[in-house]
């Protein structure tokens, strides 16, 4: 005791005041982290907090909360109580389909964590083509006769979207109903924004930023939390979504215009009720934002399971802040616990966490054939090493990793399992996708849509190069030093 009363007699006054803060930061922080929150997360938020609390305990006051609170939750419980009213008397499937046990299971868990039915629905095509599909888009838009919905990640004004925002354009003109949300932190970084905003109100446009961020009327608390949907529907009949952000392929970099990367995308193309569905999510969101709600869709005649290549059966799976049990890891670990063949994963932005990465590697332990596609160079250098410091375990377990070739950037997101049933959509297979961003996904089997997705997973093979472990060992010792430090921020990345 004698040596700690001389210790804090040699302290002066501010030395022992920096001294009584740090620690009881350092105290306070791992009783309050941990509460209802992922453990990877919990250790990283506690890592940056402990070795940093001059920054790491702002940084978590800003960025640390897991909830959304004010209007926007308010308005998510609300919807929530009414799609399980609006729905409680329909069945999990139509009720003259039969799925297979696994899908079956899959679906009725999708559902009791959205509430959300699945339906049948009409796959117009599963696209690839960049600007062709921003084409059939507009082909759409352009024979719209009553609404017009856009939701954006990114969204910004370029020689590419240029023609797609003269279809609004055009579309308000004969008196469509057209909406527009962006994310604002996705887009910020483009001018193409700046110039899409003046361009939307200068036609008159309803437009609005999605969690809008700003210190000075403190519209938003966390930066972090995002809208990473990707939706347009057209008349409540017809719906597009996917990975495509509305921005020409190179991102309007001129270094990627220089060497040639684009952005390699897909998205899908439905009809049906599955296309209500997906309007309700962008109602909700433009609710949310404090705006009067979209105008309200006829109600559409339930049409019935056909057998042929259109017949598919489909679920909206939205996931993000306003739902507590994460739908989509949870979704996703059920299907891949239940593959015993083949395992497809496509995901520009893997970073698992645990349940998820021992998932994938205990299937490849019973023998599934695991295919997992990622970029050779990653766009982004946090997230990059810290998805590859995964690769080893992944590849010990038999997971084959094929690498899709720089400078091109795969960007599409999407699993299929034992080319029976498939999801589809903005998420990718990441913590931040799981817990922060809001996420649009579509679960699908049975019909067109599930073959059409292998399809383009093998044409990925084609172009890919397989990872293999002998060439993982031979990695620079400094980049197996990066991987292992920005693992410890996976949760946060």
């Amino acid at each position: 005791m004698e040596w700690f009363l001389g210790f804090v007699d040699d302290l002066s006054w501010w030395q022992l005041t920096i001294l009584i803060v740090d620690y009881s930061i350092k105290i306070i922080a791992i009783g309050v982290v941990p509460e209802n929150r992922h453990p990877s997360s919990s250790m990283a938020w506690l890592l940056v907090i402990l070795l940093l609390p001059v920054i790491g305990l702002p940084l978590f006051l800003l960025l640390g909360s897991q909830t959304i609170t004010g209007r926007r939750n308010r308005i998510q419980a609300l919807a929530n109580e009414l799609i399980l009213e609006r729905t409680k008397d329909l069945p999990d499937v139509p009720s003259n389909v039969t799925l297979g046990k696994n899908s079956a299971t899959t679906v009725r868990l999708s559902r009791n964590l959205t509430g959300i039915p699945s339906v049948t629905a009409v796959n117009h095509g599963v696209y690839t083509d960049y600007e062709g599909t921003i084409a059939r888009m507009i082909e759409v838009i352009d024979q719209a006769k009553r609404t017009v919905h856009v939701q954006m990640y990114i969204f910004a004004l370029d020689p590419v979207s240029e023609s797609f925002v003269q279809a609004l354009e055009r579309a308000h003109e004969r008196g469509v109903a057209v909406k527009v949300l962006i994310d604002p932190i996705g887009s910020y970084k483009y001018r193409g924004y700046w110039k899409l905003k003046k361009r939307l109100n200068r036609s008159g446009i309803p437009w609005h930023p999605m969690l809008p961020v700003s210190i000075v009327k403190l519209t938003f608390r966390r930066l972090d939390l995002r809208n990473h949907r990707k939706i347009v529907t057209v008349d409540g009949q017809v719906a597009f979504m996917g990975s495509l952000n509305m921005i020409e392929p190179e991102y309007q970099r001129k270094k990627n215009h220089k060497i040639g990367r684009q952005w390699v995308d897909a998205m899908i193309e439905v009809s049906g009720e599955v296309a209500l569905h997906l309007d309700t999510v962008f109602a909700i969101d433009w609710t949310s934002e404090e705006f009067d709600p979209p105008e309200e869709q006829p109600v559409m005649e339930r049409h019935p399971y056909s057998h042929s290549e259109h017949g598919n059966i489909v679920q909206v799976l939205p996931s993000g802040p306003g739902y507590t049990t994460m739908p989509n890891l949870r979704v996703f670990n059920d299907m891949i616990y239940a593959a015993t063949k083949r395992l497809i994963v496509v995901s520009p932005y893997f970073v698992p966490d645990e349940s998820m990465l021992v998932a994938i590697t205990s299937a490849a332990y019973a023998g599934v054939r695991v295919e997992l596609y990622v970029n050779e160079e990653s766009d982004q250098f946090m997230v990059g090493h810290a998805q590859q410091s995964y690769y080893q375990e992944l590849l010990d377990a038999g997971v084959i990793i094929y690498r899709y070739p720089a400078p091109k950037i795969l960007h599409s997101k999407f699993m299929v399992v034992d080319d029976e049933i498939a999801v589809f959509g903005s998420s990718n297979m990441d913590m931040r996708s799981f817990g922060l961003n809001y996420e649009i996904t579509l679960l699908a089997t049975n019909g067109s849509i599930v073959p059409r997705l292998v399809d383009i997973a093998n044409e990925y093979r084609e172009l890919s190069s397989e990872l293999t472990a002998e060439q993982w060992k031979q990695r620079p010792w400094g980049q197996r030093y990066l991987d292992s430090v920005f693992r410890l921020t996976s949760a946060l990345v």
